[in-house]
């Protein structure tokens, strides 16, 4: 009977110090074999202290308190290692918006993987503390210790304490409303979204995974510097941010109805494609993946997108049905249909048209490269993400290119940006230990080659596409960006991104605007209140400087 004991006991030992490694590589930059390192520590000073079976064993049937607070650092730990950077505000819209259709089987996997293995942590936790009174004396401690450490409830606690702030308005008062006048002589405009294929890959780290994007880009306007504040770390958020200059608040956060599906996607507010539907333009939205997923579809139909399809709508049109990945189109297949959609456009001549394509081949964490690239550049090995870099971005540039040769580009404007940084891949150590930024590249007839240097972040892109447009811009601002042809400060100039992240994360007005239309009055102090009410909202000389200018 000692015996079996002491082989659970090391059994036990064992599970528990495996995922203690896993987690460390997951936590920190450390090479993947430091997990057997950790463990075998770990299971040395269980032997040494004989856990699990002490030479007085007492048996007692208990359920040890850190059972909650280990599965929490699971759901992190997972969270972690699936997307590198664990944003909650993503977590949240992706429940309310929808995942249906969201061709991550690897992920459904890994998720029933992760399960099962924290179901025997649980155990094991179980089985050690019932068996070891020095286990089930010190559990209790530990379970505080998980609870205070775990970035996730950290996260929670940040967004909970929204709900009591001071002031709440702090990125609301900063909203501009974007232009309404008349345009004209309106060109054409053409989004491509490219997946994950952020600006960072131009280094030659990386060698020629983004040099057909650096061939494209010494023709027009290369924007560097172009950050990821917090709610813009995931396609529908980048997408927003980009074409309404307003990060992604999640509507269920300060509403009873947190987990409700949407009926709409930021209603509150005017973005690109309302601009330009006033202008007369007729506006095609095109995705490799399904509109169903996370919102897509409610967005630009309730934008006025006239038309707007998704993996469901274009995977008919497919000469072979079974040419197709888990999430949707390869990238040559949805670019001739974007091309021929161009086309349709172009002849029907009912005014300026506008299109926006978002691709896949560079979603992580492995990419999903067509079948023209593997005749390109050879065979991939599932893995390398930089093979999938090049294929969008050649892909791209192959676009762009025929697009150019048929006189459809002549009187366009041209945007190619990444949606996002990407999440974990196979150079994920590389790129972190750079300054990263991301894709923004602008072509057109009017636009001189140049590359402009500019501390922003996604919401300045809104602006930037109007200012190029030719709207004329108050202040060159519109949502809570500022054109970076202008040399008006960004939010980010003024302030700096991790002031942007705390406002952010205090904010209710804006969140109110996004999701309800209308900017809830604030607050007034009362009496004692007044004396301390401008520290409160102007606490440096850049929040000083920034409100003199809100009242011009």
């Amino acid at each position: 009977m000692a015996w079996d004991t002491a082989r659970l006991a090391t059994i036990a030992l064992t599970l528990i110090g495996l995922c203690m490694g896993y987690a460390t590589t997951v936590m920190t930059r450390l090479p993947w074999w430091t997990l057997f390192f950790v463990a075998a520590m770990w299971i040395g000073v269980g032997l040494k202290l004989r856990w699990g079976h002490p030479a007085n064993a007492r048996y007692r049937k208990m359920w040890p308190w850190s059972l909650l607070p280990l599965s929490l650092w699971g759901v992190y730990v997972y969270l972690a290692d699936s997307f590198g950077i664990v944003d909650l505000g993503a977590v949240f819209f992706h429940l309310q918006a929808g995942m249906a259709e969201h061709g991550g089987a690897g992920k459904m996997i890994s998720a029933l993987l992760y399960t099962l293995i924290m179901i025997g942590v649980l155990a094991a936790v179980t089985w050690l503390s019932r068996h070891d009174q020095r286990w089930r004396l010190a559990e209790r401690f530990f379970a505080i210790l998980l609870l205070a450490s775990n970035p996730l409830l950290y996260g929670l606690g940040q967004r909970s304490a929204s709900i009591v702030t001071d002031d709440g308005a702090w990125l609301d008062r900063r909203y501009k409303p974007p232009p309404t006048e008349e345009l004209r002589e309106a060109p054409n405009l053409l989004i491509l979204y490219l997946e994950s294929i952020e600006r960072t890959y131009s280094n030659e780290l990386f060698e020629d995974a983004y040099a057909d994007l650096n061939a494209l880009g010494e023709r027009g306007a290369v924007f560097e510097g172009v950050r990821q504040m917090d709610n813009t770390g995931w396609t529908m958020a980048g997408m927003i941010a980009s074409q309404c200059g307003v990060p992604l608040m999640p509507a269920g956060l300060l509403h009873d109805s947190q987990f409700e599906p949407l009926s709409k996607v930021v209603p509150g507010v005017d973005c690109l494609g309302d601009i330009l539907a006033e202008q007369g333009y007729q506006l095609s939205y095109l995705g490799g993946a399904s509109t169903q997923f996370a919102g897509k579809g409610l967005f630009y139909r309730g934008h006025q997108f006239n038309t707007v399809k998704g993996r469901e709508d274009l995977e008919p049109l497919l000469e072979d049905p079974e040419y197709v990945n888990s999430w949707g189109l390869y990238d040559d297949t949805l670019y001739d249909i974007t091309a021929d959609e161009i086309r349709r456009l172009d002849n029907e001549d009912n005014g300026p048209w506008g299109v926006v394509s978002l691709n896949l081949a560079g979603h992580a964490p492995n990419g999903y490269p067509s079948q023209s690239c593997v005749e390109e550049q050879g065979e991939f090995d599932g893995q390398d993400i930089l093979y999938s870099v090049k294929c969008s971005t050649w892909l791209a540039r192959n676009l762009v290119e025929r697009l150019e040769s048929e006189g459809l580009l002549d009187n366009t404007l041209v945007v190619i940006l990444s949606d996002h940084l990407t999440m974990r891949v196979s150079v994920w150590d590389q790129l972190t230990a750079l300054d990263r930024d991301n894709t923004l590249i602008m072509l057109s007839n009017g636009i001189k080659p140049q590359r402009i240097r500019r501390d922003a972040t996604m919401l300045d892109v809104f602006p930037t596409i109007l200012d190029a447009l030719g709207f004329k811009l108050e202040r060159d601002r519109a949502g809570l960006g500022t054109s970076l042809f202008s040399n008006n400060r960004t939010l980010v100039e003024a302030h700096g991104i991790e002031v942007l992240n705390e406002r952010l994360r205090e904010e209710t007005a804006l969140q109110h605007r996004l999701w309800e239309g209308i900017s809830p009055q604030r607050r007034e102090p009362d009496e004692s209140s007044q004396g301390t009410s401008q520290e409160q909202t102007l606490e440096t000389p850049a929040d000083v400087a920034d409100e003199v200018e809100l009242i011009h």
